[in-house]
């Protein structure tokens, strides 16, 4: 049976002392890794449906596109105006909402944001006009915007460093599974209703999944760290119980401080935008906000219109389209590439959470942006060729991509957001960095079908495959390697010059 001596130690630990402690045999033998509880375990698999519905709705757009269009008649900039929709209500959502979660805690933004998300989608199911349907889709966004600081949080703050980036980007991998079933289903209700309603069904698939995961929200402990931070000791202490129930129990009991010791910045007040560009946290805005900026202008110009753009490369679409027959053909013949390229995203995710806590998230970050350039080079390439081999270069190169960037970029830069922040101010931080990430998501979205008309694939992907290239450069220069580092100590060390490039040694 386990030892529990060491739950009576005269000197108080904090939340995060408890979560990383291991349980000992009788002989003094620490185990290697804690189980992982209950709570944990519905904690995870309730932030990892958020970020499923994520990629459902936000990729399945790309399939739903046509129809929306014949549907409302509308041209390249209403076609941009949808797309960029709901990720300017990210962008507005982790700014307005992700940081609220300082103030009124994980758990409350957790279900809120869910109920704002459900509410959306079953209106876009029955909107009756283009303005609506904006309208809808933004709203879409705001909620899955809050999601992004709020889901890494109750994750990370719920348990040890050493599986935090593995459980982190697991979770956050079904972003990726949620693209691909988005991109899965579309297909299925295209086959099922060919007609221009298909794209009400497909969104509408996703109402009652939804619902149920909103009233599992319900069940879940606030974070103790978020509490003890606040300074509710007793509350922080019954949440870490909770949180930490075990067969056999460990630890027997969990005794807190009186009040966290908070420093400057770390108050109970939380933080504000400004304070984020301080000197003492600058550096940690810089390396959260803007790769990711410049990681989401390609991952999702790439990811949203990958069935125009196989569609147009291959050629084996109808040239006009004459009937809705032509229309549903087309849309069935993208979604299919688009499913296909869509797996290497499920692969390289797959990666990134079995290198994550091994090789480092900054290594992984400036490899998978090198990656993203080369494999974007590849698909350019595929406009100086015709029939087969330019569907191969542009089908390797589009898969290569998404590979790279969920083994590197797309993944590292939200575990990095949620990491290089102090507890009272990491929802602000993370909330800021998701916003400003957005907005390159939201100008791709809304230029991308102009600017393919414009000037064309190939000059599309070579400006893509610079700003690849700026984020590994950023991500080195401005490096803080956060790989099993206690939450303790996150935020209190990043601003030392001699630890900016490791804020301190990993957790063993």
């Amino acid at each position: 049976m386990p030892n529990n001596a060491d739950d009576f130690q005269a000197q108080p630990r904090t939340v995060q002392d408890y979560i990383e402690d291991l349980p000992a045999w009788p002989d003094g033998t620490r185990l290697p890794s804690a189980p992982m509880t209950s709570m944990q375990r519905r904690i995870w698999m309730l932030a990892a449906a958020g970020k499923f519905f994520e990629g459902f709705v936000v990729f399945m757009t790309g399939v739903a596109l046509p129809l929306i269009a014949r549907q409302f008649s509308v041209n390249s900039a209403e076609i941009g105006l949808v797309t960029a929709a709901s990720l300017f209500g990210i962008l507005v959502g982790a700014a307005g909402l992700g940081g609220l979660s300082d103030s009124f805690g994980r758990k409350s933004m957790f279900i809120a944001e869910m109920i704002i998300f459900t509410a959306f989608l079953a209106l876009v199911v029955i909107c009756t006009s283009f303005a609506s349907l904006v309208i809808c889709l933004f709203g879409l966004g705001v909620a899955l915007g809050c999601d992004y600081p709020t889901a890494h949080m109750i994750i990370s703050e719920n348990i040890p460093s050493t599986s935090r980036g593995r459980l982190v980007i697991g979770a956050f991998a079904f972003q990726a599974i949620g693209a691909l079933a988005g991109t899965a289903v579309g297909y299925a209700v295209l086959v099922v209703v060919p007609n221009l309603n298909a794209w009400r069904w497909m969104y509408a698939t996703a109402v009652v999944p939804a619902l149920l995961v909103i009233i599992g929200r319900f069940y879940v402990t606030e974070s103790a760290n978020w509490l003890f931070a606040r300074g509710h000791t007793e509350r922080a202490a019954s949440a870490a119980t909770r949180l930490l129930m075990r067969t056999p129990r460990y630890p027997q009991a969990v005794v807190l401080p009186p009040r966290q010791q908070a420093s400057a910045g770390h108050g109970h007040g939380g933080g504000t935008f400004a304070s984020l560009f301080s000197r003492r946290y600058r550096r940690a805005t810089i390396l959260a906000s803007l790769p990711w900026f410049l990681q989401d202008l390609s991952t999702y110009g790439i990811g949203i219109f990958t069935p125009t753009i196989l569609a147009t490369a291959i050629g084996h679409e109808a040239k006009h389209v004459r009937s809705m027959s032509d229309l549903i053909a087309n849309d069935v013949l993208a979604a299919k590439g688009a499913a296909l390229t869509t797996l290497l995203l499920i692969v390289g995710i797959a990666f990134a959470v079995l290198l994550a806590d091994k090789l480092g998230r900054i290594w992984l970050q400036v490899v998978g942006f090198i990656g993203c350039a080369f494999g974007l080079l590849v698909a350019s390439l595929s406009v100086d060729f015709t029939g087969q081999a330019g569907v191969i270069l542009i089908f390797v190169g589009f898969m290569l991509f998404n590979f790279m960037t969920n083994l590197g970029p797309n993944a590292q830069t939200y575990l990095l957001a949620g990491e290089v922040f102090p507890t009272a101010i990491r929802g602000t931080g993370a909330g800021f960095a998701a916003a400003f990430a957005k907005i390159g998501a939201v100008m791709t979205a809304f230029l991308f079908p102009v600017l393919l008309v414009s000037i064309g694939t190939r000059w599309l992907l070579y400006g893509l495959i610079v700003t690849s290239l700026l984020g590994a450069v950023v991500t080195w220069l401005f490096r803080i390697e956060t790989t099993g580092v206690n939450l303790d100590r996150i935020g209190e060390e990043t601003r030392e010059p001699a630890l900016r490039a490791r804020v301190a040694a990993p957790v063993n």
